[in-house]
C-alpha cells in the first residue's frame, strides 16, 4: 500500500483529485484517552493487581505522558512519574527508553520495584530492575514467550525477531522447544511475518514489542503490563526475571561512506567471507547498508568475544578503505 501511494506521488497528484465536497471530515474524539486507558488495563489478567508495586514510569515527554501513569495508578501501582512535562521541544530529551540513565537514577532514588521507560511515540519499552540494571527487548521477549508458552497462550510455535536479536535469545527458545523466526530489520517486517505464521509475539532488541493479541503494532505500555504481570505472578524481584538468558558476545560498528557501494568491493567481500569462515558456524555475522543514511552497519556475535571484536574491526577497516 505504501508503494502504491509513492507511485501515485511520483506520477504527480494533479489528476483525479477529489472535489472539496467529496473530501472526508474530521471528528474529534474527546474521550480517546479514557478509552485507551481502559483497553490497556484490560490486557492485565483480571486475577492480578499491581497493588503494593512501586513503579517508576518515564514517558519521554511524549505521547503517553498522561495515559501511562494513569493506567498504572488505576491498576493499583504506586506510581512515580518522570518525563511527563512536554513543551513541544523536549520529547526524548535526556529521558525515555533512548536515554535510560534518567530512569535508572529515579528507580534508585525512589527505591522502586521496577522502572518502565517508553519512547516519544510510546511504541518502545525498556525495563529497569530494582538494582538499576536495564532489561532490553530480547530479554523482555524471552520473559513473555516463556510465560505465554507455559500458559498455552503463545501461538506460531515461537517468536518473530529481526536479524539484530541476540543469539542467546535463539538458544533460549530452542531449549524450550520454540523457534526464533528472523526478519530484516524493521517492525514492518516483523509484523508481516507474524501475520504469515500466526505468531502473537515479536519484536526488536530496542524494545519495540508487538503483541498481536492486543494491538496491530508495538505498544510499550501494553508490553510493560505483560512484564508486570509476570513480576506479580512470580513474587520474585525484577532482577530475578531480568536475565532470562546469557547474551552471546556481540559487537556493533557503523562506518560512514561518502558515496559508491562499498559492499560490492571485491576486497570487502573477501574479508566478509573470511570472517564467516572464522566463525565456523559458531556465531552470526550481519553486514548491511543502512536504509536511511550513507552508513554500513556491521554486527558480529559468537561465543568467542575476542574473535567477534576482531572480525568487526577487520570488516570495518576494509569498508573504510573501499569507501575512500
Amino acid at each position: 500500500m505504501e508503494a502504491q501511494i509513492e507511485a501515485h506521488m511520483d506520477e504527480g497528484l494533479q489528476e483525479g483529485l477529489a472535489g472539496p465536497k467529496q473530501l472526508g471530515r474530521v471528528a474529534r474524539m474527546d474521550e480517546a484517552q479514557a478509552r485507551y486507558i481502559e483497553i490497556v488495563k484490560a490486557t492485565l489478567p483480571r486475577s492480578l493487581s499491581l497493588n503494593g508495586l512501586r513503579v517508576v514510569v518515564d514517558c519521554a515527554n511524549g505521547a503517553a505522558y498522561k495515559v501511562a501513569p494513569t493506567a498504572l495508578y488505576e491498576l493499583g501501582a504506586e506510581v512515580m512519574e518522570i518525563g511527563v512535562s512536554p513543551n513541544g521541544y523536549n520529547i526524548n530529551e535526556e529521558c525515555g527508553s533512548t536515554h535510560p540513565a534518567t530512569l535508572i537514577k529515579a528507580v534508585r532514588d525512589y527505591r522502586a520495584d521496577v522502572g518502565i521507560a517508553l519512547d516519544g511515540d510510546a511504541d518502545r519499552l525498556v525495563i529497569c530492575d530494582e538494582k538499576g540494571h536495564v532489561v532490553d527487548g530480547d530479554q523482555i521477549m524471552a520473559l513473555i514467550a516463556s510465560a505465554w508458552a507455559t500458559q498455552g497462550r503463545l501461538t506460531g510455535g515461537g517468536v518473530v525477531a529481526t536479524a539484530m536479536s541476540n543469539l542467546g535469545l535463539e538458544r533460549f527458545l530452542i531449549e524450550r522447544g520454540l523457534t526464533l523466526e528472523r526478519t530484516a530489520v524493521g517492525d514492518r517486517y516483523v509484523m508481516a511475518r507474524m501475520r504469515e505464521g500466526a505468531f502473537n509475539l515479536g519484536g526488536e532488541p530496542s524494545g519495540h514489542i508487538i503483541l498481536s493479541d492486543y494491538s496491530t503494532t508495538g505498544d510499550g505500555l501494553i508490553a510493560a503490563l505483560q512484564v508486570l504481570a509476570e513480576l506479580v505472578r512470580s513474587g520474585k524481584p525484577m532482577s530475578a526475571l531480568a536475565r532470562q538468558f546469557e547474551p552471546a558476545p556481540q559487537k556493533l560498528e557503523n562506518v560512514r561512506f561518502a558515496g559508491g557501494k562499498p559492499l560490492e568491493d571485491p576486497a570487502v567481500k573477501a574479508v566478509i567471507a573470511d570472517a564467516e569462515a572464522r566463525l565456523n558456524g559458531c556465531g552470526r555475522l550481519l553486514v548491511r547498508a543502512s536504509g536511511t543514511e550513507p552508513m554500513i552497519r556491521i554486527m558480529a556475535e559468537g561465543d568467542d568475544e575476542k574473535l567477534v571484536g576482531q572480525l568487526v574491526r577487520d570488516i570495518a577497516g576494509a569498508v573504510r578503505s573501499a569507501a575512500h
